[in-house]
């Protein structure tokens, strides 16, 4: 059985940077899903992506998969893999229509899959709780779907961190 991290943090709390260190000081055969659909349209987002593949080593195997996880895990060859970021995807799932049981459905299944491998997982996901209440009716459905997703993993979680400006804090 594989061993789950968990990194929670606000945006740009350092999250991402935290989950490359704790993978690089593991191994050198990390594999990277990243979860973003790409938007062609989305200059900003676009600059946010390639910051993101630059702080990486390039010999790191990079997968990208915004909606169905799970059974890539199953292939993934390597000691660990990062999956950045679990708010993102679930925000893909969202906007596809999914249900929130369907989602809670797909995070069951990543969850069931990393238990059934022998890599390190880290997973990275936003804190979403802390903020203010959302304005639109889509965006509280969000907040409190990403929040019930976030429980859900740090629940079966072997260790979970907080990052706040750049320190973790080992909460579990």
């Amino acid at each position: 059985m594989g061993e789950i991290i968990f990194i929670l943090g606000g945006a740009r709390s350092g999250k991402s940077s935290f989950a490359e260190s704790l993978a690089k000081e593991s191994s050198d055969n990390v594999a990277y899903v990243a979860t973003y659909v790409p938007c062609t349209t989305d200059d900003e987002m676009k600059e946010r992506i390639n910051h993101h593949q630059k702080s990486r080593p390039n010999f790191w195997k990079t997968y990208e998969e915004g909606y169905n996880i799970a059974p890539l895990l199953k292939n993934i060859d390597s000691e660990v893999i990062v999956i950045d970021c679990m708010t993102i995807y679930t925000s893909n799932l969202l906007l596809a229509d999914k249900t929130e049981e369907e989602i809670k459905a797909n995070i069951a299944q990543i969850i069931f899959s990393l238990k059934d491998v022998e890599y390190k997982a880290i997973i990275v996901a936003n804190e979403v709780g802390l903020g203010v209440v959302p304005e639109s009716p889509l965006g509280r459905k969000f907040r409190d779907i990403a929040g019930r997703v976030n429980q859900a993993i740090a629940k079966e979680a072997d260790s979970v961190y907080f990052i706040a400006t750049g320190i973790p804090l080992k909460i579990k």
